[in-house]
């Protein structure tokens, strides 16, 4: 398996699949295409159905010049490989095309051409494990937790770059605490953080103790709609679970970096498992590939915090994920904030359970977290395709921008 760096990417939001893997597409493409005198750049399905709301033509136009770009919008055409689909074309002052590049934007930021011209960024030796179960076995043969196993695999230099992720999470967190307004789009959506987390310092312990976490998760969220710097984790549009959980346990319990930095690995992991065994697209498999994967890392993290053992790190991660099995991706208007930044905050809430409810057990289960991230994948191929971040189906259907807002 892959670095769990490229499963962590510092970004701006709001969307890694459509803001950052485009982005990211286009300084390759420009890279080799400097003085093109033009660009068209197509978008196919879920890119085409909701990149405006998702800024993906601002992405694309900021690294090639708005004035010699033309975008066309194809969401009712899918490329084979994956939904998010992208044609590069560059042509010469006598309208002759000098390049073209196909790629695709699989999810959390990562883009992929099938080895045309990417440079490589895949170590596949890094993890030398291909599943959890593996994982798991080898933990138990060596004693080994799930820390100490991305340590041994990515070598101590590790922490210095988890260090650089936890800040940036956490300084989103406190931007997004400060910050008040409304969120741009259209929607009318006001930025709720502040006041969740003034209101959480006056209520009694009795009262919703989890609200802090509510309001950092809310924070994050709320950053990344409004472009904000983020990290994935796993993705932009699930980027405020994490992080929530994590300054959570660093207010409750005073805890030290060492161990949110070893919460932060031990999380990764699990995102790392689904990222190449399954998916963290919501073009491709929905909502759950993004939120509810986000939740398995929040819920492994937590468990780490409550001294958990790596059966019951595994059982809380796996009860993430499956109690978000078949969400549907249908952001309203494609935008990333309804139902994306309450999600956010429920999703860590869900963790703090799975996590809390797994503590009073042995860790022993039925179903594991191979299973689950299997039966993701089933779901997400069986799940219309409308479903899948699309703004064509659910609540995008239901609720539309009001003409003239």
């Amino acid at each position: 398996m892959d670095t769990i760096k490229h499963l962590f990417r510092i970004g701006y939001g709001p969307s890694s699949s459509h803001t950052m893997g485009p982005k990211r597409a286009a300084e390759i493409f420009y890279q080799k295409n400097p003085n093109a005198n033009r660009y068209l750049v197509t978008l196919y399905g879920s890119l085409a159905a909701t990149g405006k709301g998702h800024m993906t033509d601002k992405a694309i136009n900021d690294v090639l010049g708005i004035e010699r770009t033309t975008i066309i919008w194809q969401p009712d055409i899918n490329l084979p490989y994956h939904p998010n689909g992208m044609e590069f074309e560059s042509f010469d002052e006598a309208g002759n095309v000098t390049d073209d590049w196909t790629v695709y934007s699989v999810g959390g930021g990562r883009i992929d051409d099938k080895g045309d011209r990417i440079p490589p960024e895949t170590i596949s030796n890094v993890y030398p494990h291909h599943n959890m179960r593996e994982i798991q076995k080898y933990l138990n043969d060596t004693g080994m937790n799930f820390w100490e196993y991305v340590e041994e695999c990515e070598g101590s230099e590790i922490w210095d770059y988890l260090r650089d992720i936890w800040h940036v999470m956490s300084e989103a967190v406190d931007r997004g605490v400060r910050s008040e307004g409304v969120i741009p789009g259209g929607l009318g959506i006001t930025r709720k953080a502040n006041l969740y987390f003034r209101r959480s310092q006056l209520t009694r312990d009795g009262f919703i103790h989890s609200t802090p976490m509510t309001a950092f998760a809310l924070a994050v969220s709320e950053e990344n709609a409004t472009g904000g710097k983020i990290v994935t984790a796993p993705t932009c549009g699930s980027c405020g679970v994490v992080p929530a959980v994590l300054r959570y346990f660093q207010k409750k319990m005073d805890i030290t970096e060492t161990n949110i930095l070893r919460a932060l690995a031990t999380a990764g992991v699990f995102g790392n498992v689904v990222k190449h065994t399954g998916s963290i697209s919501g073009a491709e498999v929905g909502c759950q590939g993004e939120i509810g994967v986000a939740c398995a890392m929040a819920a492994a993290a937590a468990s780490y915090f409550y001294s958990g053992t790596s059966r019951q790190i595994e059982y809380a991660a796996e009860s993430g994920l499956e109690h978000h099995l078949g969400l549907t991706c249908d952001p309203v208007a494609g935008l990333v904030q309804v139902p994306c930044i309450e999600r956010n905050a429920a999703a860590a809430n869900a963790a703090l359970f799975a996590a809390q409810f797994v503590m009073f057990s042995d860790g022993m289960h039925r179903v594991s977290f191979d299973d689950v991230i299997e039966v993701m994948m089933h779901t997400g191929i069986d799940m219309p395709r409308l479903y899948r971040e699309t703004s064509e189906g659910g609540l995008a259907k239901v609720y539309r921008i009001p003409t003239g807002a």
